[in-house]
This record gives structure tokens, C-alpha cells and sequence, in this order.
């Protein structure tokens, strides 16, 4: 998990195309992407870019959240559908945050070093307690995956 509260300037965000990202823009909107996960940036009154969606995974062009239920982490999408996260997404998510971290000069942290964080986490298995139903507490749909 990023908290980063950094202006990176046009100069740092024009560095990552020689660090292999792929970056796109759209009216001072930088998306990057790499190993099928992205982050974007946005262009402040400053004039920097500021980080506006922290790296995840991407699923069908989309950015999603990771979401940690207790017995499983999952991806969720913007129509609120929840994906299974697989070993190599989370492995990538990994390397694409290391190599971002790096390539802007942004610190790591150890707890941040030592593994996936999530952007949140909703489980209680107490009956009765809010969380006892991951998808009800979080108000996901889910969507059987395609073979």
C-alpha cells in the first residue's frame, strides 16, 4: 500500500517509459501499466503529478481493489464484482510496486516490503457480527469465473 503524499514532476513521470512502463495520457491524467497492473497520476495546479490510484491489478483495462475476506484475496471491480486473486497477479502486483517505488524514488517501508497488502479488509466469522458474511459486509456480487 502507497501512502505517498509526493508531487512527482513531468521530468520523474518521463523516466518510466526507459524503466519499461507503459504510460498513456489523457488530459493530465498519466495512466502507467505493466505486468497487468497499473496506477495513474494526475496533474495538480502545481503542475506535478500526484498519485490518485494506487497500484493494483488490472482486470479487462480496468483498475480494481484488492480485497483481503479472510480465507481468500479478491479483486474487485468498479461494477462491484469480485474476482479470485491468483498467485501470479498478486507476484506481479508485487514486482510492478517495487519497480514503480523505485523508478519515481519512493521509499519502501518494511511492513509495506514484507508482502500483499490490501486496500482493505472485512472479515469476522462470529455469526451475527458485522463481517460474519465477507460479501454482504463489502456489498460485492460474485462472478463465477470463466474456464
Amino acid at each position: 500500500m502507497w501512502y505517498v503524499n509526493a508531487a512527482f514532476t513531468e521530468e520523474n513521470v518521463a523516466k518510466l517509459t526507459s524503466a519499461g512502463f507503459t504510460l498513456s495520457s489523457t488530459r493530465g491524467v498519466m495512466r502507467i501499466e505493466k505486468y497487468g497492473c497499473g496506477a495513474e497520476l494526475r496533474r495538480g495546479s502545481d503542475n506535478d503529478y500526484h498519485m490518485t490510484v494506487l497500484p493494483t491489478i488490472m482486470l479487462n483495462g480496468q483498475f480494481t481493489v484488492l480485497w483481503d475476506a479472510g480465507y481468500q484475496k479478491f479483486l474487485i471491480t468498479h461494477e462491484e464484482h469480485k474476482f479470485p486473486a491468483h498467485r501470479a497477479q498478486l507476484v506481479n502486483m508485487r514486482k510492478f510496486n517495487e519497480e514503480l517505488r523505485t523508478a519515481l524514488g519512493v521509499p519502501t517501508y518494511y511492513n509495506e516490503a514484507i508482502g500483499s497488502t490490501c486496500q482493505f479488509s472485512v472479515y469476522d466469522r462470529v455469526k451475527g457480527r458485522p463481517g460474519d458474511n465477507p460479501d454482504e459486509t463489502v456489498g460485492v456480487v460474485e462472478v463465477p469465473e470463466e474456464d
